[in-house]
């Protein structure tokens, strides 16, 4: 018996788009036969800044309100869809989010410094996945295209839903290594 999922990939281009196709997804005809188990935004940071994109002092005034009304949107959808997923005894509950921001903070290359736009997701998402590429010589060391350094940070590292999945081990790495190879094979390394 094949498990056959339905995806359904959308593409909004302003943020009034991406909260109406948010906010649908409690819509009884959004969520049969099988609701989503996965909420994936991309770019978050694309609908957060001004028109035209982001203003010289960095994001319009209201963006820390609008990451907020976001996020809080997609918590309560993943929360209502967690909840009919459990009713219908699916066993992809709970329902999850992942949100892709670029911090024009840290894009800058000032690691000290704070985006208050993070500031306000890191309220509502429970963990946050920070990358980094690492340009010194463990790449040409290892003989691989490029490594990433993988950072897991939040509330949400001990929630006990979050590391379930990892019984055989006592908690969560919070750093891990991302290796990729000139043929394009990946390789994950805890550190």
């Amino acid at each position: 018996m094949s498990d056959r999922r339905k995806q359904l990939f959308s593409y909004p281009r302003t943020v009034e788009e991406l909260l109406q196709q948010v906010a649908s997804l409690h819509e009884p005809t959004n969520t049969s036969p099988t609701p989503p188990s996965l909420i994936i935004v991309d770019r978050l940071e694309s609908f957060l800044s001004g028109p035209g994109g982001s203003s010289q002092s960095g994001f319009h005034p209201g963006e820390r309100s609008c990451a907020a009304h976001i996020a809080a949107l997609l918590c309560d959808t993943a929360a209502f869809l967690t909840q009919v997923l459990e009713q219908r005894g699916s066993s992809s509950a709970p329902c999850r989010i992942i949100a892709s921001f670029l911090s024009e903070v840290n894009a800058g290359g000032d690691p000290s410094g704070t985006d208050p736009i993070l500031d306000v997701l890191d309220r509502y998402f429970q963990v946050r996945c920070t990358l980094d590429q690492d340009s010194g010589y463990e790449a040409t060391a290892a003989a691989v295209q490029e490594v990433w350094h993988i950072y897991l940070s939040g509330r949400g590292i001990t929630d006990p839903s979050f590391t379930e999945d990892y019984n055989d081990r006592p908690g969560v790495a919070q750093e891990w290594k991302l290796f990729i190879f000139p043929d394009g094979l990946m390789e994950f390394k805890l550190v």
